[in-house]
């Protein structure tokens, strides 16, 4: 296995750990403060919406994409 491919198994383990842990947090303050927590896990949610939105729409768009569906098999 190629180092940089381990590397990056190795970040995205740790983000998913660490937002694993940022959104257990959150849901324990919405407990606490239902009104202010809420706002803290509604933001991100929509950020990570619009970004895998943009992503996807990129990806249905891209005229590099579409290259490969001219080739003959």
């Amino acid at each position: 296995m190629p180092l940089d491919r381990f590397v990056l198994i190795i970040v995205v383990v740790m983000a998913a750990a660490g937002a694993t842990i940022w959104v257990g947090s959150v849901l324990l303050a919405m407990t606490a403060l239902p009104s202010i927590a809420s706002i803290g896990l509604v933001l991100p949610t929509l950020l990570v919406a619009y970004v895998a939105w943009r992503v996807l729409a990129d990806r249905l768009n891209s005229a590099e994409d579409d290259h490969y569906d001219r080739i003959e098999k």
